[in-house]
């Protein structure tokens, strides 16, 4: 089951950038925590409105934008 349901895209929030749950907390600041070394269980404290599934949501979408088909110019 996919948790991509909870990434929300606002015109008027974050600049255009992709949030969780309309929280304006983006999608690239927990992606940019876990690269940094800290635990799910270190996000969710610090950010108590999160919950686990916008993590994986997080991790989710970052794995579907880096699966682009790259084309060769002959």
């Amino acid at each position: 089951m996919t948790e991509t349901h909870r990434i929300t895209v606002d015109p008027a929030q974050c600049g255009g950038r992709p949030c969780l749950r309309a929280l304006r907390i983006r999608v690239k600041d927990v992606l940019d925590l876990l690269a940094a070394g800290a635990t799910r269980e270190e996000i969710l404290s610090d950010y108590p409105l999160l919950e686990a599934g916008d993590i994986t949501a997080s991790l989710e979408y970052a794995a579907r934008q880096s699966d682009h088909p790259v084309l060769r110019v002959a």
